[in-house]
């Protein structure tokens, strides 16, 4: 872990740096690129070859899409607890949802014509849930659940499948749960640019959604034109922001708990209570070795873990704000005070008892939420993502008469005078 006070010589280098942008690494850019060009050009074979390479899966036009006997065995295999879990956390997620759909609206304008809004569900979306570590089955209920309660009919889900060609029965069965109506076992970019630009058995979608590493997401920032995107939800992050009233074990807890996604997920804690930083390295010793996947804990906090002695609350605040944090879990006693001054995060977990994983499970707000410092721009994944605007305008004669002055004006300076001489027309008797 890098622990710096702000008495260090290094603090301030370091504190610059953590006004990031989401930017590619050349690498990366490049690789991803070739494989987009591969899928466009290949299609299913591109697809086959390239979960060879990166999954040591072979796939065939007959294992390629997950088949309705897998979805029942799936569904079989699942303990009865874990069906339980899945319907208790679509629940939230739906009643979530709900709240944020945006709804058709219409009224008169200045010169009383008829405006408004429609929205509609998309028609067709892909979804990415990561495979990798871990099957991340929560994932899957919090895009495509989002999905299901915007009336999306047609859901297609991507996901790597292991070097056998099978995927986790309960990664499946919620899958099924949150509506989803077609899945492939592919991951990584090739998954993004096959849902994307289709192939020959693969139908393209209109919006891709979910998380991914910094493949997946490369993969959806090169894309967008091709499909639009959700935003850009890369490896797992979390800012600490306490004052002298957190509780130690809790902090250490939710840092070791995100520490636990692994690979380039990045940890962070601030405070101005030196002795609290204090109690809550003390607390991560002690709580380490309890873990079952200490091993990539320890990755992270070797490498992307960073822990500050900050000269004030503001200062904190500030920080949050330049680092634009995945996740930040605010503790403090003066709440009101400093959560209005929170402008870039993806997600605000609020006091000692509010853990990270709640919101990561249960809670109801989609945990597909903005990282790498794309907070700035971004929001997480909300319903109303998953609905097409459109606006509506209807006009009569008196609102068309009304509107000629303005129209004919805007023509003259524009120059643009068939514009104005298609409004005046339907006033000549």
């Amino acid at each position: 872990m890098k622990i710096l006070s702000y008495q260090d010589s290094g603090y301030a280098p370091f504190v610059r740096r953590l006004n990031r942008r989401a930017l590619p690494e050349p690498g990366t850019r490049d690789l991803v690129s070739t494989i987009i060009a591969e899928v466009a050009t290949k299609g299913d074979e591109a697809l086959f070859t390239l979960t060879k390479r990166f999954d040591g899966a072979i796939l065939t036009a007959k294992t390629l899409f997950v088949s309705d006997a897998e979805f029942a065995a799936a569904e079989k295999a699942v303990t009865p607890e874990t069906k339980v879990a899945v319907a208790r956390s679509l629940k939230n997620i739906h009643s979530f949802a709900k709240r944020s759909l945006r709804k058709d609206w219409s009224a008169k304008n200045a010169e009383g014509a008829t405006v408004g809004e429609r929205f509609t569900p998309f028609d067709r979306v892909g979804v990415y849930v990561p495979g990798g570590k871990a099957p991340l089955v929560s994932t899957a209920l919090m895009t495509a659940g989002f999905a299901q309660a915007a009336g999306v009919p047609e859901i297609l889900a991507a996901t790597p499948c292991g070097p056998d060609g099978s995927v986790n029965p309960a990664l499946l069965y919620a899958l099924q749960a949150a509506g989803v109506t077609e899945a492939i076992k592919v991951g990584g970019a090739q998954a993004i640019a096959a849902m994307a630009l289709g192939t020959r058995t693969i139908r393209p979608v209109d919006r891709v959604f979910g998380p991914g590493n910094s493949f997946v997401v490369e993969a959806k920032r090169q894309l967008v034109g091709a499909v639009s995107i959700d935003l850009l939800p890369g490896p797992s992050e979390i800012l600490i922001l306490s004052d002298k009233t957190g509780n130690a074990e809790f902090i250490a807890a939710d840092i070791l708990a995100q520490a636990e996604h692994g690979g380039d997920s990045i940890v962070g804690f601030a405070t101005d209570s030196k002795a609290l930083l204090g109690k809550v390295v003390k607390a991560i010793e002690k709580q380490l070795p309890t873990l079952n996947r200490s091993k990539y804990i320890r990755e992270v906090l070797k490498r992307g873990t960073f822990l500050l002695h900050v000269k004030s609350f503001a200062e904190g605040v500030s920080i949050c704000n330049a680092f634009a944090p995945e996740h930040l879990s605010l503790i403090t006693a003066e709440e009101d005070r400093w959560l209005p001054l929170i402008r870039t995060c993806g997600a605000i977990y609020l006091g000692n008892d509010s853990p990270v994983a709640v919101g990561d499970f249960l809670a109801g707000p989609s945990h597909t939420l903005p990282t790498g410092g794309s907070g700035r721009s971004f929001s997480g994944i909300r319903a109303d993502q998953f609905q097409r605007r459109t606006s509506i305008v209807r006009l009569d004669k008196e609102s068309v008469r009304k509107s000629l002055p303005v129209v004919e004006e805007f023509s003259r300076i524009e120059g643009l005078d068939a514009h104005g001489r298609s409004t005046a027309i339907r006033l000549e008797k």
